[in-house]
């Protein structure tokens, strides 16, 4: 995984080089979630609201959106297709994408109309760490992540 100004950029996932991140999954669907980078923009991200399971989304229309204390938003789909999945943790605790936005905060997972170009809008690999590290040094984003609760005191990584 890369790691520039303190965000971690995962060299294999598909990116809008603005603030969604993309990976297909081996079922044809595929997930979504916002980068590091957004997350940390965003600051404490305290609501999430989706669209229901079974909704058609058209590319650029919003999947839900994810509200701060200084930004709220509609997250992108990047593509035509149906969302088949909510995250179940993120509409309880929306503040988990603050602590792992490539992991367990992930966002939706949708089917395309289309697989065969659902990913022809987004980058991956050097060209996709080329643009988030522009990304990152356009709006002067130094990452931070919060603190997962009890970390310190089990000795693990905060």
């Amino acid at each position: 995984m890369a790691n520039y100004h303190g965000c971690d950029l995962p060299e294999d996932l598909y990116y809008d080089l603005d603030y969604v991140w993309v990976r297909p999954e081996e079922d044809g669907t595929f997930t979504l979630g916002i980068t590091d980078p957004a997350q940390t923009m965003s600051g404490r991200v305290q609501y999430a609201r989706f669209k229901k399971p079974g909704k058609h989304i058209k590319s650029g229309k919003p999947v839900g959106r994810l509200e701060s204390s200084k930004w709220a938003g509609g997250i992108p789909s990047p593509f035509d297709g149906e969302i088949v999945e909510v995250n179940p943790r993120m509409e309880q605790d929306p503040g988990q994408v603050n602590i792992d936005p490539y992991g367990d905060a992930w966002l939706v997972r949708l089917r395309p109309d289309n697989p065969d170009t659902a990913l022809a809008n987004l980058v991956t690999g050097e060209a996709a760490m080329d643009g988030m590290k522009e990304w990152v040094d356009r709006y002067d984003v130094y990452c931070m992540r919060c603190a997962v609760p009890g970390a310190e005191e089990e000795g693990g990584e905060p």
